[in-house]
């Protein structure tokens, strides 16, 4: 049997995650989940967060998908550690890449933005405890941010807006500037371009998205699994919202210039997974 892997997010955001997995591991079949039923993840409680994740979990395994990549960072602080004492396929998740901007910043000072739900995680709590070291960690909520991703919209007018107030939120007087900012959110992978636009020279932006694909390949090579070579595979995508809109969202990020992988929409779109 093929090996196959799951991703699952709450709506765009993970085809980040995707893109990355299937520019290192191109034949590797993937099935992605858009769970738009309850987007956005970011505004709801852990507890509503925590039931979807199982319920996604359990369907991708279900369809045969021998890893399962929660590529959400709201989704991975509220569920990881349940989904990997109740499932016994691999669970990759995602977080903040805070370890690689402390080790790499100069001034000392970094920044993480991150949904409302993430920046209330432990999750976020316990990697700055660790990893941050002596830097100086900004923690950036970005409410709404998302929303506009979703809805295709990576850059204009009100993406450089939400990104120059946070910018703006960094400048401290008489403090080094921060520089390197980590990206805590799959969605905002789509806005590094508009990011760092924005930024300048000296500011690096960091995506968590090929670490997590070298993880995956880790992880099926750790448990056996073969990773298929060949010919290129596509993304089997589905929504548990409206099929329509998601698909618009796509030919929107797609139009805007976003790396995406190849994408077959699944038939019948997935319908509502219950939690």
């Amino acid at each position: 049997m093929q090996t196959t892997v799951g991703i699952f997010d709450s709506g765009v955001g993970g085809l980040t995650v995707a893109a990355a997995v299937h520019r290192l591991l191109p034949a590797l079949p993937i099935r992605y989940i858009a769970d738009t039923a309850f987007f956005p993840y970011g505004e709801r409680p852990a507890e509503d967060v925590e039931a979807r994740s199982h319920a996604l979990t359990r369907r991708l395994i279900d369809e045969g998908c021998a890893l399962v990549v929660v590529a959400c960072n709201t989704a991975s602080s509220a569920a990881l550690e349940l989904l990997r004492s109740q499932f016994t396929v691999p669970i990759v998740g995602m977080e903040p890449p805070l370890k690689p901007a402390a080790e790499r910043t100069r001034s000392g000072r970094v920044a993480v933005l991150v949904t409302p739900g993430t920046a209330r995680g432990e999750r976020l709590a316990r990697l700055r405890e660790n990893y941050a070291g002596d830097a100086e960690v900004a923690v950036i909520p970005m409410p709404g941010l998302a929303d506009l991703v979703e809805a295709g919209e990576v850059s204009g007018a009100r993406i450089d807006a939400a990104l120059r107030e946070a910018i703006a939120s960094l400048a401290t007087a008489g403090a080094p500037p921060v520089d390197e900012i980590a990206l805590g959110c799959t969605h905002y992978g789509f806005l590094r371009p508009a990011l760092e636009a924005l930024l300048g020279p000296g500011v690096e932006v960091l995506d968590a998205a090929d670490a997590v694909a070298r993880r995956v390949r880790h992880q099926l090579e750790t448990f056996g699994h073969a990773v298929p070579a060949g010919a290129s595979a596509v993304v089997h995508a589905a929504a548990t919202g409206d099929a329509s809109a998601f698909a618009v969202t796509i030919e929107r990020l797609r139009a805007a210039g976003a790396a995406l992988p190849p994408i077959e929409f699944a038939q019948p779109m997935l319908q509502e997974a219950s939690a």
